[in-house]
Formats: C-alpha cells, structure tokens, sequence
C-alpha cells in the first residue's frame, strides 16, 4: 500500500498525514479510510486533545526516590506497579526501588570516546505526564494510562504510575525505568511521542471520552507560550531568560509602540501551507460524499487562530498584563535596567 503524504511543514506532515491513502491502480483517485475520516471529523469538530509529555528522568537513585515520594505525595497517593502492586506509603515505594537495581543500570557506566565518562550522567528512568483536559472522569484517564502502559513497556520495562486529581486537568505520572529487562535502553524521540499520543487518544476512547492527537500547527497553534515570569515560571533559568525577553518587549514598545520579530514570516508561510492543505482534504471529502464534513473542514480552515510568534504572545500578554494590573510589574533588578521606571 503506497502513502503520498501531503506536503506540509515537518510536524503537521508527521502528525497529520489524513491526506493519503492506497491506491488500487494508476486510474484510481485516492481516498480517505474511514478511520481517517473519523480523524478528520474529530479535529475539526474540537475533540479534546490529550497529552503526552516527558518531563524528565532522575538520574541517581536519590533522585528517582525523591521524584515518587512527589507525585505519591510522600505516600498518601497509591502508586500502581507494572506487577499490579498498589503501594501505599514510602517504605513500600523504597522496597520498589530495591527491586529496579537502578544502582546497577548498565548506562550508568556506559564509556564515552577515549575512555571518559560521558559528560551527562544517563537518566536511570524516564518521567512521563499523560493527561487530559477537565472535565475528564479521573478513572478513566488512569484506566487509559494503565493500557497504554501494559501495551508499551509490559514485559519490557519496569514502570509504576500515580493518578493527580488535584489540578484543574486529570493526569498520571508515569515513571518507567529506563534500562529494559533485556537490557536495551528506552530511548525517546518524536516520532515515538507521536505515536504514544495517537494511542493514548485511542485508548481514552476506547474508555467511552472523546480524544484525540493531532499537531498544533494542523489546529493553527503554535508552540505555546510559557506562562512564566510575573506569571509565576519556577525554573531559574527558565525564569531568568523569560524576564530577559519580557524586559526587551518592553523596551521595544515604549520606543515604537509595536513589537517585531523576523520568525513571522516563516509562519505565515506555513499558515498558507495548512489553509491549502486543509482545502485539499476538503476537495476530496467532497469527492468522497462527505459533503457535510468537507464544509465544516473548510469553516475550520478559515476560523484558525491568528498567526502570532512567541515574541508577539510575550507582547500581548505584558500588555494584558499592564491593563489588568494598571502599572508595570516588578521584575527583578538588573543592574543597568529597572523595567520599573
């Protein structure tokens, strides 16, 4: 079966490939499958969209011990083994570790060039968030995550999980070792992660909560903008370049009362380039009979959210931000400039 991928940018071609299908012979005309229809009709109709993320992956066994006794909060929250234990307080969280032997993970003593240790010590486990939005039953996103779990790293890799409640959005943590039993590393790339979101989306549907994955860029969403500095960003460094930039919106407003930024460009482009790609799938809905779909594929296209860089969201916000407040916010000094002057 031969695919012909509609050209888009890199991860809307990669998350979002509805626009191919096989083909019977050289006169045949391509057509969607019916789990591509199904597809298209859940991201154009706004089908909650889930998440998978790696947030990370201790790299001691202090560090692993430290991440569990957070997510259980230090054991008032049950974790759940590969091996169906339900552990209930921090005793019973150590005697899994014992059981993971992260202390003799062979990565840990892997040989760079020459003879060196590597330079960054190898993650002992990695951490993974899946999520969805409220008002998502919690059972249900945990009994998801427990299928996608067995389906991933049953047999393979040992793991544990914690289901969260207490946020606005239900989640569970997921914490797999990253050594696999038969040795093999887990390493993660975005091809995976696509994969594990298209999954897990299915998985939540097979527990009766409409999902989906799809890319942002395919749903006229950038990569979004960390909600950080006098919105409250956590990590130092995170922290310390956002205000940087914030202090440079900043400046650049009050001398031209706008803000620019080169990168626009490259997204109106690409903006162009999924308004046409979602005009092609619509044509061949309609080729299809879908007549309906293909007039809401096009009212969608047209109903994308504007084209705005980081830079530009930065922007909007801080404005927001003086609005609502009705003065400038307080960063942290420089020592050449104060944002507050």
């Amino acid at each position: 079966m031969a695919r012909h991928p509609i050209q888009m940018p890199g991860d809307v071609r990669s998350l979002l490939e509805v626009y191919s299908a096989g083909r019977a012979g050289p006169q045949s005309r391509a057509r969607f499958t019916r789990a591509q229809v199904d597809q298209i009709a859940r991201t154009v109709r706004r089908t909650p969209e889930v998440m998978v993320k790696v947030t990370g992956g201790g790299t001691t066994v202090g560090a692993v011990s430290a991440h569990l006794a957070y997510i259980s909060q230090k054991g008032k929250l049950p974790v759940h083994t590969d091996e169906g234990d339900r552990l209930e307080d921090r005793e019973e969280q150590r005697w899994l570790l014992s059981r993971w032997h992260l202390e003799l993970s062979a990565g840990q003593y892997r040989m760079a060039r020459e003879g060196q240790r590597p330079d960054r010590a190898p993650k002992l486990v990695h951490n993974i968030v899946l999520s969805m939005p409220a008002p998502t039953p919690p059972d249900k996103v945990l009994a998801a995550a427990r299928t996608f779990a067995r389906e991933k790293f049953a047999l393979k890799h040992s793991y544990a999980m914690v289901l969260h409640t207490h946020q606005h959005h239900p989640h569970v943590h997921l914490v797999v070792k990253a050594e696999g039993l038969d040795g093999r590393r887990l390493h993660i790339d975005k091809e995976m992660l696509r994969q594990w979101r298209e999954d897990f989306a299915r998985y939540m549907r097979e527990q009766g909560v409409p999902a989906n994955a799809t890319s942002r860029a395919m749903r006229g969403r950038n990569k979004a903008a960390k909600n950080g500095y006098m919105y409250g960003v956590h990590r130092r460094r995170d922290s310390y370049v956002l205000r940087e930039r914030v202090i440079d919106i900043a400046k650049e407003l009050k001398e031209t009362g706008r803000v620019q930024d080169p990168t626009r460009a490259k997204l109106v482009e690409d903006r162009k380039v999924i308004v046409a790609s979602w005009e092609k799938i619509a044509q061949q809905l309609d080729a299809q009979g879908e007549i309906k779909l293909a007039g809401e594929v096009r009212d969608f296209a047209q109903r994308l959210p504007p084209v705005r860089t980081e830079r530009e969201r930065l922007a909007l916000m801080f404005v927001e931000h003086l609005r609502t407040h009705g003065r400038r916010p307080d960063p942290p000094r420089r020592q050449t400039e104060d944002l507050t002057r």
